[in-house]
């Protein structure tokens, strides 16, 4: 696996050193691709490879997704989408300067007395989760540098009606610190890894590192966790190539390797160029292993999953810009600075941070979410109107 993908570095390192990429985690919300004729043949492209027959089909939420008697009126917007899954920023701070992400010194991060405590976090967490959220992901920046996180998962994970607490982490540090987040009620992982390369890996993040993410991998196996999930944001030129290798680590591991097509956002400058299609990637998948059996996806899943035979683990797709899949969105995020975000691609936030800390009780925090869900639009903007749209780095977001 290692070795072709060492012999193209030359290659990948002229095209790329120039160009900033962005990496996401895996629930990230979808837009349909609108016409634009400044594309031509790129953009016909694009609408013929949408792949059809394997479509997730979400404009029709199963009415065994969630009884709406046990979510609130506050998560429910215009359109009849229930918001069950609550991701949640804890820091701006990251271990790695990945070249996609920010630059060498870093990016300007939002002072420390701004962010939200671990008293703010669970307050507001509560208020989410007894109002019918019930999953969490935790996100970053880099999760596992908060000092607190270890606590921080134990009292979310007590909330009564919290099914899942997830993580997504780059597992830098994650190794050594996940038995202890095991048992402090951490149900679920993603591990963000875009290349099997060290050398690929060192020269895109700035840091070494490439051993300690597969060791953590390793250890959240040897753990429990079922499946194990690996994030790869996929970009042409630098690491298309190895979607077979990462198909591979899913033969004897219950690894679910997650392939996310590369999306537009503040400082990653976007390329459709760099953008590899779902249904490419399905493709160069299919020539190489027997033909990938599709499995039933969620209603309110991101994901197109896949199963190939003989593996153990499972291969999904997060079609983020080539399919839409915002009919079945269910996801609200809470961003590091306590601001409030109802859609990944939309510029629109507001601040639970600033009436929490003015003393603002439950009904006035309750009015104010429940007015920025009513708002969300029934689904994105085409891609390259994402792309022009003014929004935050994905390092304030949150993965």
């Amino acid at each position: 696996m290692i070795r072709r993908g060492v012999s193209k570095i030359a290659n990948w390192h002229l095209g790329f050193k120039n160009s900033s990429f962005f990496l996401v985690d895996c629930q990230v919300q979808s837009c349909s691709i609108g016409n634009d004729n400044s594309l031509g043949s790129s953009s016909n492209q694009l609408d013929k490879s949408v792949p059809r027959a394997y479509a997730t089909s979400c404009a029709e939420l199963s009415e065994n997704l969630l009884n709406p008697n046990s979510v609130s009126d506050m998560l429910i917007d215009s359109f009849g989408r229930m918001h069950t899954y609550l991701r949640i920023s804890l820091t701006e701070r990251c271990n790695l300067r990945c070249q996609y992400c920010m630059p060498a010194e870093g990016v300007e991060l939002t002072p420390s007395p701004q962010l939200l405590s671990q008293n703010e976090i669970v307050r507001l967490a509560n208020l989410f989760v007894s109002s019918g959220v019930n999953k969490i992901r935790l996100t970053g920046g880099e999760p596992t540098i908060r000092k607190d996180i270890e606590e921080i998962c134990l009292q979310l994970s007590n909330l009564e009606g919290l099914k899942t607490l997830a993580m997504t982490t780059n597992g830098i540090t994650l190794a050594r610190k996940l038995p202890k987040l095991k048992e402090s009620g951490l149900t679920s992982l993603n591990i963000s890894l875009d290349t099997l390369v060290p050398a690929k890996f060192e020269f895109m993040t700035r840091r070494k590192g490439h051993e300690k993410v597969m060791e953590s991998i390793n250890a959240a196996l040897d753990c429990g966790y079922n499946p194990v999930k690996v994030n790869c944001v996929v970009m042409r030129g630098f690491n298309d190539d190895e979607i077979c290798d990462f198909v591979e680590l899913t033969r004897d591991k219950q690894i679910n390797i997650r392939f996310i097509e590369f999306m537009p956002f503040d400082g990653n400058v976007w390329n459709v160029k760099k953008l590899v299609p779902y249904s490419e990637m399905l493709d160069i998948v299919a020539k190489k292993f027997t033909e990938p059996k599709r499995l039933q996806d969620h209603p309110a899943d991101t994901a197109k999953n896949f199963k190939i035979d003989g593996h153990l683990g499972t291969v999904s797709f997060i079609t983020s810009m080539t399919e839409h899949f915002c009919a079945g969105c269910n996801r609200l995020r809470l961003l590091a600075d306590g601001n409030f975000k109802v859609c990944l691609f939309g510029p629109s936030e507001v601040s639970l941070r600033d009436p929490l800390r003015r003393g603002a009780d439950e009904h006035e925090l309750r009015e104010i979410i429940g007015s920025a869900v009513k708002k969300k639009k029934a689904s994105h903007a085409g891609m390259f109107d994402i792309a022009k749209t003014a929004n935050r780095p994905m390092i304030h977001i949150g993965g």
